[in-house]
C-alpha cells in the first residue's frame, strides 16, 4: 500500500472540557433557556413565534450532534463502529422528523422528538466517550450541557400541554 494511502494517528485527549469546548457547548444551549423563558412570559403571538424558533433551534443543534457523531466515527479507532452509525441515524432521524413535525404545526410531537433526541445524547455520549468512541471530554461535558435544552424543551412541552 502506497504511503499517501493510508495515515497513522496518534490523538492525546484531555479528560478536562478544553475552554473551546465550553464556549461551544453552554453557548448554543442559551438559546433554548432563553426560548422558553420568553415563551412562558409571553403568551401571546409573540410567545408562539419565540416558542417555533426555539423547536427549529433544537432541530438545528439535533442534526448539528448527529453530525458531530458521523465525523467523530471517521476518527475512531479501527474505524466507524456500529453503535456510532446507529446513533448518527438515530439522531438525524428524529431531528428531521421533528423539523418536519413543526413545519407541520405539530409542536407537542416536535418537541417530544427533540426531548427523546436529546436525552439520547446526554445517556450516550458519556457511555461512548468511556469507550472511546467519542472524545473524553464528553463524559464531563453531557451530563450538565445537554439537561439545559431537555429542561428547556420540557417547559415548553408543559405550556403546550
Amino acid at each position: 500500500m502506497a504511503k499517501a494511502d493510508r495515515r497513522t494517528l496518534t490523538v492525546s485527549e484531555p479528560r478536562s472540557v478544553p475552554w473551546l469546548g465550553i464556549l461551544l457547548g453552554y453557548g448554543p444551549m442559551l438559546p433554548f433557556a432563553i426560548g422558553a423563558a420568553l415563551a412562558w412570559w409571553r403568551r401571546d403571538d409573540l410567545g408562539e413565534a419565540i416558542l417555533y424558533l426555539t423547536i427549529l433551534w433544537g432541530c438545528a443543534i439535533l442534526l448539528f450532534l448527529s453530525g458531530v457523531r458521523r465525523g467523530v466515527s471517521f476518527r475512531t479507532e479501527g474505524g466507524p463502529t456500529f453503535i456510532q452509525i446507529a446513533t448518527m441515524l438515530g439522531l438525524f432521524s428524529l431531528g428531521f422528523i421533528a423539523l418536519v413535525a413543526a413545519s407541520l404545526g405539530q409542536t407537542v410531537t416536535s418537541l417530544a422528538l427533540l426531548i427523546a433526541g436529546f436525552t439520547t445524547v446526554a445517556i450516550l455520549d458519556p457511555l461512548a466517550a468511556r469507550t472511546g468512541e467519542a472524545p473524553l471530554f464528553f463524559a464531563r461535558l453531557r451530563p450538565t450541557q445537554i439537561p439545559i435544552a431537555i429542561l428547556s424543551l420540557c417547559a415548553l412541552l408543559a405550556l403546550k400541554l
